[in-house]
Order: C-alpha cells, then structure tokens, then sequence
C-alpha cells in the first residue's frame, strides 16, 4: 500500500512540473506600427490658433487626435469640428464645420468629409460631402456634389474650387437659378434653365475660364 502511495505522489509531482513548464503568458502582440496610435488624445477641445502673432482660426472638437511620430505627421478629428475663421481685426469672416476632419501638417492641407456646412458674413452658404482646404494656395475646392447659395443665386455642381474668402469661386456642371440680370434679361425675376441654355446666355457677359464652368465673383 505504502508502494502505491509513493508511485501516486511522485506521479503527481511529475505531473505538476509538467503543467508549469507548459504554463502560457497572455500578453498583447507588440504594436510595431507606431504610427496607428496617436501620441496624445484631448477632449473637449476649444482652442484659438494664431499665425505671425495674429489670431487666426478658432477650433472647436469633442476629440482631437495629434500622430507625429512619423513622416506623415497630422491631426485628426473623428468626431467633427467647427472652425471659425477670423480676419485681421478679429472679426468673424465665416464658419466651417463637419462630422470629420484631417489636418495634414507637411501639406498644410485639410480634408473635411461628412455634412460639411460653410457660412460666411455676407450670407453665403455651401454644403458638400467633402471638401479640401489648400492653405499654403488659400483655396477651397471639392470633388463630390456641392450646393453653393448667395443672396443672389444658387448653384449646384460637381466640382467647387474658391479662395478660402469665399467672395471668388468656379462651380461646374452646374444646375440652378439665378436673377435674369446674370443672365443677360432685364427684370429681378428667378429663371432656371439646363447648364447648356445658361451657359449659352453667360458668354453675353461672362467669359468662360473652363469648359461648362461658370465663374462667378461678388
């Protein structure tokens, strides 16, 4: 009995050193891609931002994600932004805001996507899907369909490009009404028409820069 005993205990002693050698570490994978995390992460955000000591642009974010510790250094702003642009004398020029954002630091660009909604001082409105900002070319152009109204007209086209004032812009393929003074008439009365009946009645007064393009300034 006493011979049965010890062949059980050594059994189980042999047993127990197998199962620590065995024993499994859970640990995470290393995360060799340092650029998927971001280095710092705010809430809540509500920052004025200056350039040459003017005070140019304030952002207002739930959450605002800075990466920069690679080539491709930017800022990222997943759940929407507003911006407030200011001019020299820190008055209000306009507001942009959107759903998401990206601030690409190298290329002093900003790519804005989702219900993006500008609206300037002078009563101008635009909402597209998309938009980029060029800072270093201060312009603002888009892709994807766009919906441009000024107390004067309304436009909607396919492609956008204006300066970042909003007072120059180009819209193409376009569709919408205007006063029949921008079309050559003679009253204050709206008037649609196709893109080619409008563009036909502009080269009366309005040179064409691109084709099927109507330039317009105000």
């Amino acid at each position: 009995m006493r011979k049965v005993s010890l062949v059980i205990f050594f059994f189980l002693i042999a047993l127990f050193s197998v199962s620590c050698g065995e024993e499994v570490e859970h640990t995470a994978p290393a995360v060799y891609e340092r650029d998927s995390l971001p280095d710092m992460v705010s809430y809540g955000v509500n920052n004025l931002i200056s350039d040459s000591g003017v005070i140019k642009y304030r952002i207002v974010t739930e959450e605002w994600q800075l990466y920069s510790t690679s080539g491709n250094p930017r800022s990222v702003f997943p759940k929407g932004v507003l911006l407030t642009q200011f001019d020299e004398s820190f008055h209000i020029n306009s507001y942009i805001q959107c759903d998401s954002a990206w601030h690409f630091d190298n290329l002093h660009l900003w790519k804005l996507r989702g219900r993006v909604r500008i609206h300037t001082k002078t009563g101008l409105s635009f909402s597209s899907e998309e938009l980029f900002w060029d800072e270093s070319k201060h312009e603002l152009y888009s892709y994807t369909f766009s919906r441009l109204v000024t107390p004067e007209r309304t436009l909607q086209g396919s492609y956008f490009r204006s300066d970042e004032r909003m007072t120059k812009y180009v819209v193409t393929n376009t569709r919408g009404s205007f006063e029949q003074n921008d079309l050559g008439g003679g009253n204050d009365s709206l008037a649609s028409a196709p893109d080619t009946t409008k563009a036909k009645l502009r080269q009366q007064t309005v040179p064409q820069r691109r084709t099927g393009g109507i330039p317009l300034t105000h």
